[in-house]
């Protein structure tokens, strides 16, 4: 039996792992890479397996960095079934048809652009209609259901406690005279959250492949960043401001939901300041999910099962409005009124959200509040990370808002959650692979489970594979070649993007400056050129990786023609 580890394994995004027997070939996920050019651009690249052997798709949620790529799995050759819990599949109709129709939508963009410019026509990753295709071989299994699917293998769905729906997975794979346990965590949520359940702990695990996102990191206390919140707002609207929350439609908007709704209801200290500010989920997608968390309440906690008993809906109040149009959505910043917009994306890379950073970041008055994980290269980490402007739609805005992040509202177990739910084991899996984390956070992690429970991990680095042998771990040596090939090519790639991102804002504000200056057409062209010269060859540093041959010493350009394979790295 083997494992290739195909995408999250140098990053928080693209999860996608799969599973070989003699017989048999199945996948663990099959995520979007998020978060800037670099990791856009591996979308594109062909799967380094062939789609049409791929038997099935265990998925353990419908966030895209774990489910995105469905649609065009199916698009090259994949027939088989995709097994999910229920609401997982409710919410899988949502987030495919409006991926497909995010890509339908930049690749017409970019097409306007291309074709102004006399550039190649490019196509979407996939289409709305390539999302519908994939949804059709979506089958839904109930938490706790035995499933056999196929002569070799069966799982079993656990709560995970992460978003409405999600997985941990138990898959048993009969081999030979012997029959051995992989348990894939999936994304881990944290204990005693609202709405949720609280991740279900596995007894008995032979491998272990499991997510690190906060593996290095500590929460601060949910309730604190709670009242932080409404802290915030209450002094955001007493100076006449706009609290605008990026957060992702599925899973987080609807905790922030259900927490304002507590004080909405209440004779809390906030009641008073609260009773005329309106509060705005203003993403589809998200208004959306939402009627589907409504709709699956069999899978809430105790605590949220009993306000729905009393005919509290814990997802309602009377001064929140869904707004579903393009047109109430602009009238959100044409109002001066001081509110609340809750908008997806979570880490700004696309959606409406960006539109309300335009309009309300450059103003002292107003607040920007993130309460999710930013991944690196994204518009959120840029923000996070103090820039002074950046640039959107063409427009160099300055960030005089202020800047919060709240980490307690985050979905995915810290470290000690992670610790904590591996010591539900009753002794050690014989091998724990780590993904789904920066490569510190997998590091620290990996330190942290030696120095505490005395357990060896792998941290798994680029498409990896290892064969799993009955009492140990087989590495091959062109896997091994290839982990290292990979991750140093991926890191090379983060670091030019990252630079590349960040001139092309700084060579936009140039030629804004230069045309703004009293200065003659000659030395205005001469200096337009140079800009423009500086502007391309920023560009061609990402087309331009050299290897380094260890061996030789040499460095050498790396063939076009080579056969390619996605580059894992980092989406909540």
């Amino acid at each position: 039996m083997k494992i290739m580890f195909c995408g999250a394994s140098d990053g928080v995004t693209g999860s996608c792992h799969m599973i070989q027997t003699e017989n048999h070939k199945i996948l663990l996920d099959c995520g979007q890479f998020q978060g800037g050019k670099a990791q856009e651009k591996l979308n594109f690249e062909p799967f380094p397996f062939d789609p049409s052997e791929i038997e099935c798709v265990i998925l353990s949620h419908a966030h895209i960095d774990h489910c995105g790529r469905l649609p065009l799995l199916v698009k090259r050759g994949f027939r088989g079934d995709i097994y999910c819990t229920d609401a997982t599949a409710d919410l899988l109709d949502v987030m495919l048809k409006d991926a497909g129709y995010i890509h339908e939508k930049e690749a017409e963009w970019k097409n306007k652009k291309n074709e102004r410019a006399g550039r190649p026509m490019v196509e979407p990753l996939y289409t709305f209609n390539d999302a519908v295709e994939s949804l059709k071989y979506v089958k839904p299994v109930l938490y706790d259901q035995l499933i056999e699917i196929n002569d070799q293998m069966k799982i079993v769905f656990n709560d995970a406690g992460h978003i409405l729906g999600s997985a941990i997975t138990e898959l048993w794979v009969k081999e030979e005279d012997r029959e051995s346990k992989i348990v894939f965590s999936g994304d881990l949520g944290v204990m005693e959250r609202p709405i949720l359940r609280n991740p279900v702990k596995i007894k008995k695990a032979d491998y272990l492949i499991m997510e690190t996102t906060y593996g290095n990191r500590l929460h601060p206390d949910n309730s604190l960043d709670v009242k932080k919140l409404m802290d915030i707002i209450r002094t955001t609207k007493k100076r006449g401001g706009t609290t605008v929350i990026p957060a992702f439609a599925v899973g987080r908007t609807q905790e922030l939901i259900y927490e304002l709704n507590r004080v909405y209801d209440s004779d809390s200290e906030y009641h008073k300041d609260f009773e005329d500010l309106m509060v705005y989920i203003d993403s589809p997608m998200a208004t959306t999910a939402t009627e589907v968390f409504k709709k699956n309440a069999q899978v809430f906690d105790e605590e949220t099962k009993d306000y729905i008993t009393k005919g509290d809906n814990p997802l309602e109040f009377e001064n929140l409005q869904f707004t579903r149009s393009s047109e109430e959505s602009m009238m959100l910043n044409s109002n001066s009124a001081p509110k609340v917009i809750i908008s997806a994306s979570g880490m700004c890379e696309a959606g409406r959200i960006r539109h309300h950073l335009k309009h309300n970041l450059w103003d002292p008055r107003n607040s920007i509040v993130f309460v999710g994980y930013q991944a690196e290269g994204t518009l959120g980490r840029l923000l996070l990370d103090g820039a002074s402007e950046i640039t959107l739609f063409n427009e160099t805005i300055e960030c005089k808002a202020e800047i919060h992040n709240l980490e307690g509202f985050s979905g995915h177990a810290d470290r000690d959650g992670l610790l904590d739910w591996l010591k539900g084991f009753q002794k050690a899996p014989k091998q724990i692979f780590l993904v789904h984390g920066e490569m510190e956070s997998k590091e620290d992690f990996a330190k942290t489970v030696k120095e505490q429970l005395g357990y060896d991990t792998i941290v798994v680095h680029g498409n990896s594979e290892y064969e799993l042998l009955k009492d140990e771990i087989v590495t091959t040596k062109e896997a091994a070649a290839k982990d290292f090939d990979e991750a140093a090519l991926n890191n090379t790639n983060n670091k030019i993007y990252a630079v590349h991102r960040r001139i092309e804002d700084i060579l936009y504000n140039a030629r804004q400056a230069l045309y703004e200056e009293n200065i003659s057409d000659e030395k205005l062209a001469k200096l337009n050129n140079l800009v423009a010269e500086l502007e391309k060859n920023t560009v061609n540093l990402g087309a331009v990786i050299t290897e380094t041959n260890s061996e030789e010493g040499e460095s050498v350009e790396a063939d076009p023609e080579a056969e390619k394979e996605p580059l894992d790295n980092d989406a909540e």
